[in-house]
């Protein structure tokens, strides 16, 4: 028999998984015994939900008497430092398997009964808002007891991070967290992907194209909600990529209350016929927006850019151009003057390499600022694949970051220069000064009044007259930032 065909044997085997139960079993299994056993990636998952940071301890299918009934709560997390400790309920569904509402209020009954801290849930259920559950409890439940929730996306996000990026200290350890992260990415793990925009999406995108869709619509929120999940889903592959925490960007007021964004979302699909949002990336010169047009079956990504402060329009404008080489012709840009108001100037950036000045409207504005976007095909298919509406989003944002955010620095000013000490003679007049003084070098001698008969320079001091201008008092001139792999002279 041909090698090719043998199977590497791993420590967390897709092999033998029949059925959901069994699916559910072993992915429980697999991910409590490596958050126990690599304290950097039990750590943090379990810090942010008030855990203390001592040795945890994972169990799985450890039996409660609720009344009458005994139940088995999938698992159990308990850390312990010192005189405190935190206990949670964990609930775990894998592939398309939902919450249930009435099973999570009996694991918070038998919580508070116990006295523990909080139930845990994990799913493939992506919340619209982070801090949000999926599965609408009775709040009176939670008084007492927590609830917090967990995607297998997230979780295989943080492995990820964790392994490659923030790193585990002993070598074993993050072998163990590298064969979790090798099952989770497995088909047959459970951990499914972001693969479907729900089952209102097709009636709403339709009601969307034939403008009958009104804000008081059943099926709108749904959908709104679900464009919030993939905005998560994507955010967390992107920061999964670039090793760093890529969130969605929210008002204070959404994240109060997510009805708000909810809503917000409804009357643009309702009005506008767009679903848009915003993703927070770290040290991104600004949030990278993101535009569903479902009307004109087009989605946007763009960015907004502060201009520099020095320098004259085309000087601020081939700025630009330096840091967008790697940028696709067809990349639209706008021009912002200050203290203007309506649209900018628009061109596409092919026009704009060959000729600066069609982002200038008039020379003798200052531009505050620049929106470099960059449009595509937008899918209207409910789930995966070619054509699909999610995909078409994700590649979208992947490629407007690849090929043109990752470029762009801010614009800083350069930092004054210190103004050389000219040199003094060897020899001096008697008349002349020898201190040093600000005014030394300036152009030319200005005899003092009255002192027309007096052949010799006189001795200057700096409080003889106004400074000359263009000596002192004048910033040195700004340095236009580029880019540090590619210098090149400022124009």
């Amino acid at each position: 028999m041909a090698e090719e065909s043998w199977h590497q044997a791993r420590l967390i085997p897709t092999s033998g998984i029949n059925g959901a139960d069994e699916q559910e079993r072993r992915a429980t299994s697999a991910l409590l015994a490596v958050m126990s056993s690599v304290r950097e990636f039990g750590r943090v998952l379990t810090q942010p939900l008030g855990a203390p940071a001592g040795q945890l301890e994972t169990y799985i299918e450890v039996p409660f008497q609720l009344g009458e009934r005994r139940l088995y709560p999938d698992g159990v997390l308990r850390a312990r430092r010192g005189q405190k400790e935190w206990t949670a309920l964990v609930e775990v569904k894998t592939g398309v398997n939902a919450l249930d509402a009435e099973q999570l209020e009996a694991y918070l009954d038998i919580a508070r009964e116990q006295g523990f801290d909080a139930v845990v849930t994990i799913s493939n259920e992506i919340p619209a808002i982070a801090g949000m559950h999926p599965t609408k409890v009775d709040k009176r439940k939670l008084k007492r007891v927590a609830l917090y929730h967990w995607s297998w996306s997230m979780i295989l996000a943080e492995a990820v991070l964790q392994k490659e990026h923030r790193g585990v200290a002993d070598p074993d350890q993050a072998w163990i967290l590298g064969e979790l992260i090798r099952y989770l990415e497995h088909p047959r793990s459970g951990a499914l992907q972001f693969d479907d925009m729900g089952p209102s999406w097709v009636a709403t995108r339709e009601a969307v194209a034939s403008g009958t869709l009104r804000p008081g619509d059943k099926c709108a929120p749904e959908v709104a909600g679900r464009f919030d999940a993939l905005l998560r889903y994507v955010s967390l592959q992107l920061g999964r990529k670039l090793g760093d925490d890529v969130t969605p960007a929210l008002a204070r007021k959404e994240l109060a209350d997510p009805a708000l964004r909810s809503q917000a979302l409804v009357q643009s699909m309702s009005t506008q016929g767009i679903l848009q949002g915003a993703i927070n990336i770290p040290n991104a010169v600004g949030q990278l927006v993101v535009t569903a047009d479902l009307r004109a079956g087009m989605v946007t990504c763009h960015v907004d850019i502060a201009a520099p402060r020095d320098g004259r329009a085309t000087t601020r404008v081939n700025w630009l151009l330096r840091q967008l080489r790697h940028a696709p012709d067809s990349t639209r840009l706008e021009a912002f003057v200050m203290h203007g108001r309506g649209p900018g100037t628009a061109e596409l950036l092919r026009a704009v390499r060959d000729q600066p000045a069609l982002l200038i409207e008039d020379p003798k504005k200052e531009l505050r600022s620049f929106r470099i976007a960059l449009g595509s095909p937008l899918g209207s298919k409910r789930g995966r694949g070619r054509g699909s509406f999610i995909d078409s989003v994700e590649n979208a944002i992947d490629t407007f970051y690849g090929d043109i955010v990752q470029d762009l620095r801010a614009w800083t000013a350069a930092p004054p220069r210190l103004r050389e000490t000219p040199e003094q003679p060897d020899e001096r007049s008697a008349l002349t000064s020898t201190a040093l003084s600000s005014q030394d070098g300036a152009e030319g001698e200005q005899p003092r009044p009255g002192a027309d008969d007096w052949t010799a320079p006189v001795a200057e001091s700096n409080h003889d007259g106004p400074a000359d201008s263009a000596i002192l008092g004048q910033p040195a001139p700004a340095v236009i930032a580029h880019r540090p792999v590619e210098p090149e002279t400022s124009s």
